[in-house]
């Protein structure tokens, strides 16, 4: 299991690989306070952006993305693949976030469709994981919606740089699941 940046690209977004020149992008579409209201971090500056994307590009292994919108080209969020784990044919997608305006929108599906594609398709995992704080039900609503299985709950995962003790709750998508879950979302993103 290869796993390297590249480009994906559905018909409404473009995932690309994160970098340096993606900065003030980011900062536009992350720097509204809701985001970071149950997720990690904050983007409230352009040296809060820069930071981001520091502290991504640090990460080795990980596989990060920007998220754009094809028509317009703007950023509209990030994302990444991460605990890539080659000998188990499994990983995760997370730190997921997108800019208000396309909350509630097909942008998360088509994004997640392209990274399960890629994952199932042509990395040939087994498992992808995703997970999120117990706190944040948009989220949780959102991968129930791709059609990702519930696993449980880590009671006391991790505490939050702003001290929270944070519950997370597991989901996955295993490679004989993916059949099944790429119709699902193939028909959430076909018009009527």
């Amino acid at each position: 299991m290869d796993v390297k940046p590249i480009v994906l690209t559905g018909s409404r977004v473009q995932l690309e690989p994160l970098e340096n020149g993606h900065v003030e992008g980011l900062y536009e579409a992350g720097r509204y306070p809701e985001i970071w209201e149950v997720t990690q971090g904050t983007m409230a500056t352009l040296d809060d952006a820069k930071a981001y994307v520091d502290k991504a590009l640090s990460l080795q292994g990980d596989v990060r993305f920007v998220i754009k919108d094809r028509a317009s080209g703007a950023v509209l969020g990030s994302t990444r693949l991460f605990d890539i784990s080659a000998a188990n044919r499994s990983l995760e997608i997370g730190s997921t976030w997108l800019t208000p305006s396309v909350w509630r929108t097909s942008v998360n599906t088509e994004c997640k469709y392209l990274l399960l594609k890629h994952c199932f398709e042509t990395l040939g995992t087994i498992r992808v994981q995703l997970k999120t704080d117990l706190r944040n039900t948009r989220s949780q609503r959102a991968i129930e919606r791709l059609g990702a299985v519930k696993e449980g709950v880590l009671r006391n995962h991790m505490i939050l740089p702003n001290g929270i003790i944070r519950d997370s709750v597991y989901y996955s998508v295993l490679d004989r699941e993916w059949p099944s879950v790429k119709e699902r979302l193939e028909s959430l993103m076909s018009p009527l």
